[in-house]
């Protein structure tokens, strides 16, 4: 079964296309998103140095049928968007694809991860080129070509791979989560996200390999 890295273009033309190109260093992180009767339901992590001018303008798009402020601090905000025109997830929803979650959307670009059967890693090839999405791929490879890859994402082993390097596991830490962050480029919130993740898989695989019985 293979394992796909794709560059997504998000189309100009949508509100999260057009807002994240208008607003190149704001994150747009999409935690998750649902296929409604008329439209899509997402949940988006809005990350800028000041949400509240960019919540306005997402509300004042007429594809924006309705949002909802979760929560907001500092600078970060989730938002409940529901949205007449989700084409960036269409493909993945028409091909029946499961879609890594939470994916980031920076200055009109996001990077998806899927792990799916050749069949339809093709149909989602065809659903993008259908619909005029712009995509490159970046890797596709079999998930048992070692345990590594098998454990976690590409993303994940690059953030434990900084956290590492920093000196953010030696004791006494070396580097705070915001110094192994400032590596990445990223919000704090995300690199800490990314990391629980990661030590999540490898302590439960710890966990099954050495401790069962």
């Amino acid at each position: 079964m293979p394992h796909a890295k794709l560059t997504i273009d998000i189309p100009a033309h949508t509100w999260i296309g057009e807002l994240s190109r208008q607003h190149p260093a704001t994150v747009f992180q999409v935690v998750t998103g649902t296929p409604g009767d008329d439209v899509g339901i997402g949940l988006v992590r809005l990350v800028a140095s000041d949400p509240l001018p960019i919540i306005t303008e997402i509300q004042a798009r007429e594809t924006v049928e309705r949002l909802e402020l979760l929560w907001k601090h500092d600078d970060e905000a989730l938002l409940q968007v529901e949205t007449t025109n989700p084409l960036p997830l269409l493909p993945v929803w028409r091909a029946g694809v499961p879609l890594e979650m939470p994916f980031d959307i920076q200055d009109g670009r996001a990077t998806w991860e899927v792990t799916t059967s050749q069949s339809r890693l093709s149909a989602l090839r065809t659903q993008l080129e259908d619909l005029g999405i712009g995509f490159t791929i970046d890797h596709v490879r079999e998930i048992d070509a070692s345990q590594a890859d098998r454990l976690l994402t590409d993303r994940q082993r690059a953030v434990l791979r900084e956290a590492v390097e920093a000196g953010y596991y030696r004791t006494p830490r070396e580097a705070t989560l915001g110094d192994v962050a400032d590596r990445l480029g990223v919000a704090n919130s995300t690199a800490s996200d990314v990391l629980h993740r990661a030590e999540d898989h490898v302590i439960h695989w710890f966990a099954e390999e050495h401790m069962s019985g």
